[in-house]
């Protein structure tokens, strides 16, 4: 059921996202789509709060209980990155707005970039990280909530990884090829 419900949110984010910007460019009603655009955070709540529940009525906490605190955590950290980005073609394709910039390819540029997008990874961790264990707290049974435990450790080999990868821009900056200037 949870794992209905995170796909549930996941295009229930879009849709909103989708409509405030149909009303902000579309229809040029920009009252109502920023309504859709603020509604967003909604989305998390209602999520957090039917996890928290089915945990608390007896359920035994599985991957995807783990994953709806991933979820949000992500959904907090890069949530108005992801809404500025849809923004931009929006504006762009729907009121003559500037062409969306695109990310960094090379050099320091790159390299600093990748470095935010993993202080953002981090930030989404912490929150996912904190909301995993306030329902491990919340439900007080160690045996009902192991799986949330082994998300923290799971997600934090991943951010481990991303970190490698990220920094290594910083360390090894990549240059443009010869052959395309």
């Amino acid at each position: 059921m949870i794992a209905a419900i995170i796909v549930a949110c996941e295009i229930g984010f879009w849709v909103f996202v989708l409509a405030g910007l149909f009303f902000r460019y579309v229809l040029r009603k920009k009252a109502i789509g920023a309504l859709f655009l603020v509604c967003t955070p909604l989305i998390d709540l209602l999520l957090l709060a039917v996890t928290a529940l089915d945990l608390k009525n007896g359920a035994t906490a599985d991957f995807f209980h783990g994953l709806a605190a991933v979820y949000i955590g992500i959904s907090i950290a890069f949530g108005h990155r992801m809404i500025r980005w849809a923004d931009e073609r929006f504006a762009h394709r729907f009121a003559g707005g500037p062409a969306p910039s695109s990310k960094p390819k090379y050099g320091w540029e790159r390299a600093r970039y990748e470095r935010r997008m993993w202080y953002r990874h981090l930030l989404a961790w912490l929150i996912g990280s904190a909301i995993l264990y306030g329902m491990i707290l919340y439900v007080d049974d160690a045996e009902r909530t192991k799986q949330l435990y082994l998300m923290i450790v799971r997600w934090l080999i991943v951010l481990g990884i991303d970190f490698a990868i990220s920094f290594s821009y910083t360390i090894w900056p990549k240059k443009e090829d010869r052959a395309s200037t």
